[in-house]
């Protein structure tokens, strides 16, 4: 689960990027209706699956409500990346 919530992490991230290029112009408004619904999707699924990964790592609220915040903020998935690299590295240093 934790591998799947990265990968929506930064799926959810790259389609929020595409939305605001939308919006500066960079990329045609003839994309507003599939670039929109795909990130409403992943959204959706970012939301599940952090809490999900959330209950299941027994993160605090504030991680959990910080992670949320990061799905909101420009380029902040980048740090939600970083965040659970750590945590997969302390791990698997955990388990050796």
């Amino acid at each position: 689960m934790f591998n799947f919530f990265r990968l929506v992490s930064l799926l959810e991230g790259a389609s929020y990027l595409a939305i605001l290029s939308v919006t500066l112009g960079f990329i045609s408004r003839d994309f507003v209706s599939v670039i929109g619904m795909t990130h409403g999707a992943l959204f959706i699924l970012y939301l599940f699956s952090a809490s999900a990964v959330s209950h299941q790592k027994q993160w605090s609220i504030v991680t959990f409500l910080l992670i949320f915040l990061a799905s909101i903020v420009p380029f902040a998935f980048i740090g939600v990346e970083m965040f659970i690299s750590r945590q997969q590295a302390s791990q698997k240093s955990a388990n050796v």
